[in-house]
């Protein structure tokens, strides 16, 4: 399930306003006030229901009687290097976690994923971290932070010439296909979609995690 909420826009805005572009990026018009910038870097965001994750004790019983460890991932930045062929971005996070049972010092590691999406489907990369809490005896709660990143080819986030050209082309009163959208251009529209990068972030879940989470 890769729908996507929470995606944060790296340094280089996917929507800004125009005059925030940096040099190099292409502003597309989408109606008034609203621009989109056809950026190098990923955005970089949390897909549905993967941003929490629910431990229970052993056994079948999954009421909050039986729950052990909760946990969310929270405060994602990111940042983006396009200066070189390889456009690197990195991402931080915290994650914030809750025991029930408060007895003792405990140490609890949780696996998170990074993964690259390219035209909202295909996966380009995926990798498995992990992130390790302390509770101290006594303690209810824990935070901790990680650090990801991922690399995309510069070439690939690029569009074509000859479809930036049919974007920014000026058109004349009298011309051919001057009251034509270039964006409703079906070879545009595959070809921006092409060049769209996600990098996603959540826990890696199970079956009935993943459950747990769309249940509730």
């Amino acid at each position: 399930m890769m729908s996507r909420t929470r995606v944060l826009p790296v340094l280089a805005a996917v929507a800004v306003l125009a005059g925030c572009a940096s040099e190099g990026e292409l502003v597309i018009d989408q109606g008034v006030g609203i621009t989109s910038v056809l950026s190098t870097c990923p955005a970089v965001g949390i897909p549905d229901y993967t941003g929490d994750i629910t431990t229970f004790a052993p056994g079948e019983d999954r009421s909050t009687a039986s729950l052990d460890i909760s946990a969310a991932i929270t405060n994602l930045r990111a940042s983006c290097n396009d200066s070189a062929e390889q456009v690197y971005s990195e991402g931080t996070f915290e994650v914030h976690a809750r025991r029930a049972d408060v007895r003792g010092s405990r140490t609890v590691s949780l696996p998170y994923f990074v993964t690259v999406l390219r035209g909202g489907n295909a996966v380009v990369s995926k990798r498995v971290g992990q992130v390790t809490l302390t509770f101290a005896d006594g303690q209810e709660r824990a935070v901790a932070t990680a650090k990801v990143g991922s690399f995309v080819n510069r070439a690939d986030a690029a569009l074509p010439e000859d479809v930036r050209e049919k974007i920014t082309r000026r058109r004349r009163a009298g011309d051919v296909d001057a009251a034509l959208d270039p964006l409703a251009d079906p070879e545009v529209k595959a070809a921006i979609a092409r060049t769209r990068f996600e990098m996603l972030v959540g826990f890696q879940l199970t079956e009935d995690q993943l459950a747990y989470n769309v249940r509730r």
